[in-house]
């Protein structure tokens, strides 16, 4: 048990940390300094600390960049001040009990401050002791303490617009959580910092006031001890006591008005990269202002009787500083730049939030291969080409894509590059510099020698051939297209067909701005009031999924304007709003006699989908009978196809019931085709039907 016991002993020793003692062992001493005597010896090396403390803390405050890097300071400056006081206490003890022994009664740091300092002489030392509470108290401590007050209150007014701040920047995703949870501390800590100042410069004001009661009590009651008890003459008594007690005061008062200063200087502090020293230096630092301060001292020392050697000396060194000012920024600017690039060429360049910020809404990335379609003094189109297609598309769907980022990648092929939208690759492609795409477009009347590929954006069978071979190829009914116009091809389709990815309520906004400016009551009343942006924003989204284009944006606010009411939910709205839009879905779909051909969907088929839709209750997660919808998928397939090997668009017409559940169906099974309601063909459009779906089995 014993042992036991032992053990557990010394695991808790070697997990105690004797630094925790610190500040209760000081506590101690400030209490015993102010119970028990102490002898002379230990109050010089109390006096001795006292200032070497006070002395490190007025350095930390001058190198601290911002006032929280030293947050302990009100702590600091409390305990600075008790003990202080404390040894005021112990002296003056000693003082009043031993000072008829003389001068070193209460030790040599007293009896040095009373001799050397003042001269021996009282009355100076007085006046010495007054000057120096007048420009602790009325000056110093005055001011720091009005400062404390001011940043205090201010502090504490912004911050509900600093928190307001911060929780902006984390919604725009400028900031991440832990960088939020890290600013609302420092903002919270701020706020107690300027508090606690506030109150400690009170301990400051205090400290001064009881110095100069100190000193007077000091005085007289050692004149009264003195002659009253010990017999001494007045004379005696004066010059005994009024040595200790100014002597005292001063070995005091210095540290408090150096922690006075400490204080001004914190609460002074204004939060930069740099120290005091270093942010003075390099304002007080000035060049012009030198050169003026150099001329007028100049000036003034040619006045008669004036010290000439003086005013002249202090204008040649002003002068002096000034040029050497001038040196040093004529040597920081002029290698500036050799500095800078020979720092890239031999050292990795920092991280910044540059290399952070690396998704892109658009980007095109290309192996180095490419290269030479994207430079265009070595001829390359691909940015004039990028430009077309960006001009293309937001002219067809009706808001401003955004610009595309082109850049080199050696993490892929020489050949090679990747369409990525928000970070992710959604197309890629191989092409050759130098050589011309023949492609396929199903009927050929011959070979071509060739390398042997297929066409990046729609997957035909394409071959790629020199340049001579061109009109060769064209002859044997091929397409030919370069390999910059192939990339841009391919990035066409994939912002086509992701179109509503590249949507978001920023270009929405955008699009309120431009109608507002036509039609600002249509604008208001819809949003905010009937719609919010973010349901409105996806509407559109669902109208560019479905192929819409949302340029008509005064008919599709005037819909959603009138419908608001009846529904909240995007999918409804866009069901809604798509019948209104009908001319504009229809007039890319009719041919040249501007006949809408079709596809329908045989009767009972039709009326069993609406049936099992009915049995669901919604268009939104139904599931159809495993070998039904095999066979209504295929029969989909084989219509698209039979309908554009007539050369026509692949258009299948339902009723509004069953349009939105099957183009979400069907979207990426038979991607071709295009589903519309009959809500949605004009009254005055020709319609001829030209195939009919079954998904019978027998047939």
């Amino acid at each position: 048990m014993s042992t036991l016991s032992l053990s557990t002993i010394r695991q808790n020793l070697s997990r105690f940390n004797f630094t925790d003692l610190s500040i209760p062992g000081l506590v101690l001493l400030i209490m015993g300094m102010l119970v028990l005597p102490l002898p002379a010896f230990l109050l010089d090396i109390l006096f001795t600390f006292n200032i070497a403390s006070s002395v490190l803390i007025i350095m930390i405050a001058i190198s601290a960049r911002k006032p929280l890097e030293f947050s302990s300071f009100p702590s600091v400056l409390l305990f600075a001040t008790m003990l202080r006081l404390a040894l005021n206490v112990a002296s003056t003890r000693v003082i009043l009990v031993n000072g008829h022994e003389g001068h070193e009664a209460a030790g040599k740091v007293v009896a040095a401050f009373g001799e050397f300092v003042i001269g021996g002489n009282y009355v100076v030392g007085f006046i010495i002791f007054s000057i120096l509470m007048i420009v602790n108290f009325f000056v110093v401590t005055k001011g720091a303490g009005r400062v404390s007050e001011v940043n205090a209150r201010f502090t504490l007014d912004a911050m509900p617009g600093k928190q307001m701040a911060i929780d902006a920047d984390l919604n725009a995703g400028v900031i991440d959580q832990a960088t939020a949870k890290q600013r609302r501390a420092e903002l919270a800590q701020e706020s107690d910092f300027f508090g606690s100042m506030d109150g400690a410069s009170k301990f400051v004001s205090g400290d001064a006031i009881a110095g100069l009661l100190i000193l007077l009590i000091n005085l007289i009651g050692g004149l009264a001890i003195g002659i009253g008890q010990h017999g001494l003459s007045l004379s005696d008594a004066g010059r005994i006591y009024s040595l200790l007690t100014i002597g005292d005061g001063l070995v005091a008062q210095i540290p408090s008005l150096l922690l006075s200063l400490a204080t001004a200087i914190v609460v002074t502090r204004v939060t930069t990269a740099e120290s005091m020293t270093e942010q003075a230096g390099s304002q007080l630092g000035n060049p012009t202002a030198l050169f003026v301060t150099s001329s007028i001292m100049a000036i003034l020392g040619l006045v008669p009787g004036m010290p000439h050697l003086v005013f002249v000396t202090l204008a040649a060194a002003s002068a002096g500083l000034g040029v050497m000012v001038l040196r040093k920024q004529a040597r920081m600017a002029v290698p500036a730049d050799e500095a800078a690039a020979s720092a890239a060429m031999e050292a990795p360049k920092e991280l910044d939030l540059e290399d952070l910020d690396q998704v892109d809404l658009v980007g095109l990335e290309v192996g180095y291969g490419l290269i030479p379609l994207v430079n265009p003094e070595t001829g390359g189109q691909l940015m004039t080409r990028v430009k077309g297609v960006r001009k293309k598309l937001s002219a067809e769907l009706g808001f401003l894509i955004q610009p595309v980022r082109i850049r080199d990648s050696l993490s892929i092929d020489p050949d090679s590059y990747h369409i990525v939208l928000k970070g992710v690759v959604r197309g890629r492609g191989k092409v050759k510099v130098g050589r011309e795409l023949a492609i396929n477009p199903g009927q050929v009347y011959g070979s071509l020698e060739g390398i042997a590929t297929k066409e990046p954006a729609f997957g035909l069978d394409a071959v790629w051939i020199e340049p001579s071979q061109r009109d060769h190829a064209r002859a044997l009914g091929y397409t030919i297209v370069d390999a910059s116009t192939a990339v841009a091809t391919h990035l066409n389709k994939v912002l086509r067909d992701n179109s509503s990815d590249l949507l978001s309520h920023d270009e929405v906004q955008q699009l309120l701005d431009k109608l507002a400016s036509k039609s600002p009551k249509l604008v208001e009343d819809l949003v905010p009031g009937k719609l919010s942006l973010g349901v409105l924003t996806r509407t559109l989204q669902n109208l560019l999924h479905d192929s819409v284009s949302i340029r008509d944006m005064r008919t599709i606010v005037e819909t959603l304007s009138e419908v608001s009411a009846r529904t909240q939910d995007p999918d409804q709205l866009t069901a809604l709003v798509r019948p209104r839009l009908g001319r504009m879905i229809v007039q890319g779909l009719v041919d040249d006699k501007n006949t809408l051909s079709v596809m329908t969907l045989d009767p009972g088929l039709e009326q069993l989908l609406h049936n099992v839709l009915q049995q669901n209750g919604q268009s939104q997660g139904v599931v159809l009978e495993p070998g039904l919808a095999e066979r209504l998928f295929a029969a989909l397939r084989d219509g698209t196809t039979a309908v554009e090997e007539l050369g026509q668009a692949a258009v299948l017409v339902v009723s509004p019931a069953i349009r939105p559940w099957l183009a979400k169906a069907v979207r990426h099974r038979v991607s071709e085709l295009m589903i519309l309601s009959y809500s949605e063909i004009p009254e005055d459009q020709a319609v001829k039907v030209i195939y009919t779906v079954h998904a019978d089995p027998k047939k």
